[in-house]
């Protein structure tokens, strides 16, 4: 092993005294971002290439150097390298380790940048890469529910407005309701990712350098799409991690309110659907529950990822450009969210391949409240030329008559209904059907099972 001089802070010959121990164990970030060390060697060899290529270190000194990080990368990966936490960050904790492995030339691998760019383009590229990791997940849900939905595109169940029955549906049109809340969060990540495209290496501390580096080259190698414009703005910036951590609290949303929803029609009020034994859990004293925990977990989970944005919102709201150590809390609050987020997304994927729609409760539910009562008014305007706020009234007016004599519509006689208004003829008992009334609803976006064979093959082809 090369003899290293280089055993203590990087500002030793500046300040002289040893840090205390309490300023160790909180400016020390070790334990969070060393789990950044991938992206960290990757900047650290796209950087000393460019250096190379530019011809501000040798071929040997570039050579000795990825040796160096090749060896580092693989002793971390096989558990074997010691992190120190005296080195503060993984940043410095692998730039030692390499003054251990070849000695003083190490020195080189910080020519022409700071840890402030160095960290910033290591999150980004954490950022790019987990995005497409959730990006991934949020796929196999997709698969998921399309798949269920498939199995369900005639099983009828009532539609709600304020948890009260509104009109019938398709349990695959509600189902196929999640799909669009999740392809929407797609593209909120997959925009955060157009977004963050820029490379933050070669701007230094804050001022750029004045050695003659390639941003272009550095910025074509770790795949971005082109360098920072501004060095102030780059190692001050972290709007990227509001993007990221917006886009995640939001997908939690979706998350929670399905929770939430399935959560109500697993009630004994509503058994609307089942969970197989696999997702539940029972009670330590009363031997008949089954209680939907894994649901309740997912639910309650979407208050971390809130509370990790508004952290990172109140962090940057009073800070001065460039940077300053407030701006470490960073990694943590998106590890956190990460972690969370695709820990649900898995979670929500085994909950949705283990429900089982029950039918005959779904159509039991859906015959009561006067589930047709706007396929009535419809009639009214299109067969007996009324304006559709008489025919609202007229309606009204059907389904009190119906309460009062406890019956619901599709019980009601012709003789009846002509009470009503003589225009009515037979076919108006056809509307009180429920399938007549999912199937009339054609109109684009609408729940016709035509519509939604069509859309399941769309939603498919775009997975």
């Amino acid at each position: 092993m090369a003899n290293n001089k280089n055993n203590k802070a990087i500002w030793n010959t500046r300040i002289k005294k040893k840090s205390s121990v309490l300023y160790q164990k909180a400016g020390s970030s070790l334990d969070i971002d060393k789990r950044l060390f991938r992206e960290d060697i990757l900047g650290s060899k796209a950087h000393v290439e460019m250096l190379f290529r530019q011809k501000i270190i040798s071929f040997k000194i570039k050579n000795k150097i990825i040796y160096g990080l090749d060896k580092i990368e693989k002793e971390i990966i096989n558990k074997k390298f010691i992190f120190k936490k005296e080195y503060e960050d993984i940043h410095i904790n692998i730039e030692k380790r390499l003054y251990e492995i070849i000695g003083e030339e190490a020195g080189y691998i910080h020519t022409a940048r700071s840890r402030n760019d160095q960290v910033i383009t290591d999150f980004k590229l954490w950022i790019k890469s987990s995005t497409k990791n959730l990006d991934y997940e949020i796929k196999n849900l997709l698969k998921s529910i399309i798949k269920i939905s498939e199995k369900n595109i005639e099983t009828i169940m009532p539609g709600f407005t304020h948890l009260k029955n509104a009109q019938p549906i398709s349990f695959a049109h509600y189902l196929l309701s999640f799909v669009e809340m999740f392809n929407r969060d797609r593209s909120r990540f997959n925009n955060n990712l157009e977004n963050l495209n820029e490379n933050p290496l070669g701007v230094g501390a804050l001022t750029g350098t004045s050695f003659n580096i390639d941003r272009n080259y550095t910025t074509k190698k770790l795949g971005f799409k082109k360098p920072t414009n501004n060095s102030i703005d780059t190692v001050s910036d972290r709007d990227f991690v509001l993007d990221f951590l917006f886009s995640s609290s939001v997908c939690a949303m979706h998350i929670s309110r399905i929770s939430e929803e399935l959560i109500i029609w697993n009630s004994d009020a509503f058994r609307l659907i089942s969970l197989s034994d696999q997702i539940v859990t029972g009670s330590s004293i009363m031997p008949q529950k089954k209680n939907p925990d894994l649901l309740e977990f997912l639910r309650g989970k979407t208050g971390s990822s809130y509370g990790n944005l508004f952290s990172m919102l109140t962090i940057l709201k009073g800070l001065p450009m460039s940077y300053f150590k407030d701006l470490q809390d960073d990694k943590q609050l998106v590890f956190s969210s990460y972690d969370n987020l695709i820990d649900s997304l898995k979670i929500l994927n085994e909950v949705i391949n283990n429900i089982t729609p029950n039918k005959k409760n779904m159509i039991k539910l859906a015959e009561t409240g006067f589930i047709t009562a706007t396929d009535l008014a419809d009639y009214l305007v299109k067969s007996c030329s009324m304006p559709f706020r008489d025919a609202y009234q007229k309606t009204a007016s059907i389904i009190n008559y119906a309460e009062k004599n406890k019956k619901e519509l599709k019980e009601l006689t012709l003789d009846e209904l002509k009470k009503f208004n003589p225009k009515f003829t037979s076919d108006v008992l056809s509307i009180f059907d429920l399938k007549n009334s999912i199937n009339s609803k054609k109109s684009f976006g609408g729940t016709s099972f035509s519509n939604i064979r069509k859309m399941i093959v769309k939603y498919k082809k775009n997975l």
